[in-house]
C-alpha cells in the first residue's frame, strides 16, 4: 500500500458549510481592518463588513436549505452535520448575532473605556460628532463578535467531540476579551472578564476530561461511535458515565444552568450591556444546541441512567433562578437570574429526548433569545451621570419620564414571565407539553411553579415603573440610535409574531432530527 492510498482527501461539502465559511472569513478580514485602516476609516468598515457577512451568511443559509436535497448529511470526516437542527440553529445564531451587531455598533464609542450611545456625544456638526467618534471608538469588538459567533455555529452542529472542544474555545476567548472593554471606567469589567475567563476555564477543564474518557471508553471521539459502543458493549461503563457526567458538567457551565451557574450574573452586570446581550441570547444558544446533540445522538440508550441527574439540575436551576432572582436590587443581575431559571426550563425539554421536545426546545431558544436581547438593549437607553442606570431605585416612575420605554420593557418583561400572546408563553407550552407527553409530569408541576415564583420579580419592576414617583435626579432616557432603535424593534416584533404566528418558526424547527 503505498502513501497515496495511506492517505485520503476528506469529502468537503462546501455549500453545506458556506454560512459558518462565510463568518469566520469576515472575521479573519476585520483584524486585518483593525490592523491596517486608518482609524477614521475603521469603525465606518468595521460596522458594513460585520452586518454584510452575517446577511451574506444568512442568503447562503437559506439558499441551501430552499434548493438542496442534501440535508441530515455529514462533512468534513463527520466532524460536522448539517442536519434541519443545525440549519435552525444556525439561522437563529444569525439572526440573534445580526441584532447584537446593531446594538454593539452603537455603542462601540467609547468614553473612558464605558460603552455610550452615539447620540450621548455632545451635540455639534457632523464633523465634530465624526471626530469625536474617531478619538474613542472602540472597533476591535467586531472581529471578536464574528469569531464568537463562528465559533457558536460550529459548536451546535460539531459531530465529533474534539471539533466540539474546538469550537468552545473559538466561541469563549473573544467573549472573555469582550467583557473587558469598559476596563477603564468600570472596574466590574475588568472583574467580569476575568471571572468569566475563569468559568470558562472550569467549563472547558471539565469538557476535555470527559472527552478523554469517553475516547478511553469507545475509542473514538464521535459522536455515534460513543453511542454504538455503549449499545453494543459488555465493558464495564465506569468510563462512559464518569466521561458523560463530567462532559454534561462542561456544557451546563457553558449554558449557564444551576448551579452550574458561577459569576454569571457578576459576569452580566460587569460585561458592557450590548456585550451581555450578545452573550446572553446568542451564547445559550449555542449552548443547548450542544447539549441536545451530545445527549440525543451519544446517549440517548442510556438515558434511563442519566435523566434523573438532570432531572435535580433543572429543579435546582429553576429554583436558584426564581428565588434568588427575587432578592436583585440592579437590573441585569436580576436578567441573569431569570436567565437561569429559563435555562432549568429548556432542560426540562432538553430530558424530554423526543421529536416535539427538540423542536420545542429549538422554539424556546429563538424566543429567549430575541426577548432578551431586547430587553438588555432597552436597559443601555437608561443612564445617569456615570454611565447606565442600572439600580431598580433609577427605574421609579420611568413610564412618566419615558412612557414609550416603559411599555416596550414592560412587554418583554411579560414575554420573559410567559404572559399569553407573547413568543415567551408560547415556548414554554411547547416544551412542558413535550415533557407531559414524555411522561414527566411532576417536573413540568415543579416547572409551572417556578415560572409563577418568577413571575413576581418581573412584575415589581413594571409596578416600580408606574407606580412610584420617580426621583427629581433621577437618570434620564438617552436618545437611541438608528442602530439600537431597529435591534429593540425586531426584538419586540419577533416576540410578538411568535407569540402570535408561532408556527412561523414551529414547522420549521419540527423538520427533522440529528444526523450522524
Amino acid at each position: 500500500m503505498n502513501l497515496a492510498q495511506l492517505i485520503s482527501t476528506p469529502q468537503i461539502d462546501y455549500p453545506a458549510i458556506l454560512p459558518v465559511l462565510i463568518v469566520l472569513s469576515a472575521a479573519c478580514v476585520s483584524v486585518l481592518f483593525e490592523a491596517f485602516l486608518p482609524r477614521p476609516q475603521r469603525w465606518g468598515a468595521q460596522v458594513g463588513l460585520s452586518l454584510i457577512a452575517i446577511v451574506v451568511s444568512g442568503v447562503a443559509l437559506g439558499l441551501y436549505v430552499r434548493s438542496s436535497p442534501k440535508v441530515g448529511l455529514t462533512t468534513l470526516s463527520g466532524a460536522i452535520s448539517i442536519d434541519k437542527p443545525a440549519l435552525f440553529l444556525w439561522g437563529t445564531l444569525l439572526a440573534l448575532g445580526f441584532a447584537a451587531v446593531l446594538l454593539i455598533a452603537d455603542r462601540s464609542v467609547e468614553r473612558g473605556g464605558a460603552f455610550v450611545a452615539e447620540a450621548s456625544i455632545r451635540p455639534g456638526t457632523v464633523q465634530d460628532q465624526a471626530q469625536a467618534r474617531t478619538a474613542v471608538m472602540q472597533t476591535e469588538v467586531f472581529p471578536l463578535t464574528l469569531f464568537a459567533l463562528g465559533g457558536m455555529m460550529t459548536f451546535c452542529a460539531a459531530n465529533d467531540l474534539l471539533t466540539m472542544f474546538i469550537a468552545l474555545e473559538v466561541l469563549s476567548l473573544p467573549l472573555y476579551l469582550m467583557c473587558g472593554l469598559a476596563r477603564r471606567r468600570r472596574l466590574l469589567s475588568q472583574e467580569s472578564a476575568v471571572k468569566y475567563f475563569l468559568l470558562g476555564a472550569f467549563s472547558s477543564a471539565f469538557f476535555l476530561y470527559g472527552l478523554a474518557l469517553l475516547y478511553g471508553y469507545a475509542n473514538s471521539v464521535k459522536l455515534a461511535d460513543i453511542a454504538n459502543a455503549a449499545a453494543g458493549s459488555d465493558r464495564s461503563d465506569t468510563l462512559l458515565f464518569a466521561g458523560l457526567g463530567l462532559l454534561v458538567v462542561g456544557l451546563l457551565f457553558k449554558g449557564s444552568v444551576g448551579p452550574f451557574h458561577t459569576w454569571t450574573p457578576d459576569v452580566y452586570q460587569g460585561a458592557p450591556t450590548p456585550v451581555t446581550a450578545f452573550m446572553a441570547a446568542c451564547t445559550k444558544v449555542a449552548a443547548f444546541g450542544g447539549i441536545l446533540r451530545v445527549l440525543t445522538v451519544g446517549f440517548e440508550s442510556t438515558s434511563w441512567q442519566w435523566r434523573g441527574v438532570l432531572w435535580a439540575v433543572a429543579i435546582v436551576s429553576m429554583a436558584i433562578g426564581a428565588v434568588l432572582g427575587i432578592t436583585q436590587t440592579d437590573v441585569k443581575r436580576m436578567i441573569a437570574y431569570s436567565s437561569i431559571a429559563h435555562a432549568g426550563f429548556l432542560l426540562v425539554g432538553t430530558i424530554a429526548m423526543t421529536g416535539p421536545g427538540l423542536s420545542g426546545t429549538m422554539f424556546y431558544l429563538l424566543a429567549y433569545g430575541f426577548t432578551t436581547l431586547a430587553a438588555f438593549g432597552v436597559v443601555s437607553l437608561v443612564r445617569d451621570s456615570s454611565g447606565e442606570a442600572t439600580h431598580l431605585s433609577a427605574w421609579a416612575g420611568l413610564a412618566k419620564r419615558s412612557p414609550v420605554v416603559a411599555a416596550v420593557f414592560t412587554f418583554l418583561l411579560l414575554a420573559l414571565a410567559g404572559i399569553p400572546l407573547t413568543s415567551g408563553f408560547v415556548g414554554k407550552f411547547v416544551v412542558f407539553s413535550a415533557a407531559l407527553q414524555d411522561g414527566m409530569a411532576p417536573l413540568v408541576v415543579i416547572a409551572l411553579v417556578f415560572s409563577a415564583v418568577a413571575a413576581f420579580f418581573y412584575l415589581r419592576v413594571i409596578v416600580l415603573m408606574y407606580f412610584s414617583q420617580p426621583s427629581p435626579e433621577g437618570p434620564t432616557v438617552s436618545v437611541p440610535g438608528m442602530l439600537t432603535t431597529t435591534a429593540i424593534t425586531l426584538g419586540v416584533v419577533v416576540t410578538l409574531v411568535l407569540g402570535v404566528v408561532p408556527s412561523i418558526a414551529l414547522n420549521w424547527a419540527n423538520a427533522g432530527g440529528f444526523a450522524f
